[in-house]
């Protein structure tokens, strides 16, 4: 038996706090220094947007894994796998070097599990192997 693993990520973390500073702050010190049109640096503030309302609501996600069942959750989504209905997880290394998951069942189905609710992919591997789980690596891979 073993231990069951647990892992959390907050949205309202320093690197995304230190993200929106920093795009801020540019976007300022380009009105402020080089007299930038300030609407059109308005422009450049709307994609930073979603990341502050994700900040202020401090949304979760994460995954957890015991014996018999991984649960994922992401904001409004989630699901639950038992682990022996799972036949192997590919774990697809994109062009932006980010892993995306995928759970292949024995039914034929395929779930992607949410990038934001995975733990970082070396020690996530490590488990899934340790719980006997069949692991497929593919290093950029277009879909």
């Amino acid at each position: 038996m073993t231990a069951p693993i647990r892992y959390v990520r907050h949205a309202r973390s320093p690197r995304n706090i230190a993200i929106v500073f920093a795009v801020w702050a540019g976007l300022a010190a380009l009105v402020l220094l080089f007299d930038a049109a300030w609407r059109l640096m308005a422009i450049f503030v709307l994609p930073t947007l979603p990341l502050i309302w994700e900040i202020a609501s401090d949304r979760q996600s994460g995954l957890e894994m015991d014996d018999t069942r991984l649960n994922w959750f992401s904001g409004r989504m989630s699901g639950t796998t038992d682990l022996n209905e799972i036949e192997q997880i590919r774990m697809d290394t994109r062009w932006d070097f980010s892993v995306r998951t995928t759970l292949c069942l024995r039914s034929g189905q395929r779930v992607r599990l949410p990038q934001e609710c995975t733990p970082p992919h070396r020690a996530f591997e490590e488990v899934l192997k340790e719980r006997g789980l069949a692991v497929i690596r593919h290093h950029f891979a277009r879909f």
